[in-house]
């Protein structure tokens, strides 16, 4: 792989890599700076990438770990007010949104990849570095979870 092809690599991801970080964040900006870093970090690395086959997966981990980086810098460096246009946002306030924000973090990764950046359950366990199974008994505790939360747990 040379730096032309990785350009339209990332090109054919870029909107399912920005929907994952925006996801993650919760904040169109730190979504933008975080997926640039990744990208940034994928250029200065993808000589090192052994199976160019998996690179989808490969930069969408080095994407998860950027997004887990900017969350421990936001717990360090909370604002002492939030911004006006941040606390209103309708989205916000949507119940599986905070559903899925209360679940446990490895449960929350396997959701958002499969069902909001549209990756197979291969894909998100290649990219957690877990094993498939692993991937499948998480989406199923935290769908799960998910109903009970949302109190949809009779409607099956």
């Amino acid at each position: 792989m040379n730096a032309d092809e990785f350009a339209v690599r990332v090109e054919t991801i870029r909107n399912r890599l920005y929907r994952t970080a925006l996801l993650y964040l919760g904040s169109e900006s730190m979504a933008c700076d975080a997926l640039d870093e990744a990208v940034y970090k994928a250029l200065k690395n993808y000589k090192r990438l052994r199976q160019p086959e998996y690179f989808d997966t490969w930069i969408t981990r080095i994407l998860i770990n950027e997004c887990h980086n900017e969350r421990k810098r936001q717990r360090r460096f909370r604002p002492m007010e939030e911004a006006p246009e941040l606390s209103s946002e309708d989205y916000d306030r949507l119940p599986l949104k905070e559903a899925i924000r209360k679940l446990p973090k490895e449960l929350k990764d396997v959701v958002i990849l499969r069902y909001f950046s549209g990756y197979t359950l291969a894909e998100t366990a290649q990219a957690l570095e877990i094993p498939q199974g692993t991937a499948a008994t998480r989406q199923r505790r935290a769908l799960t979870l998910l109903r009970l939360e949302l109190g949809e747990e009779g409607s099956k």
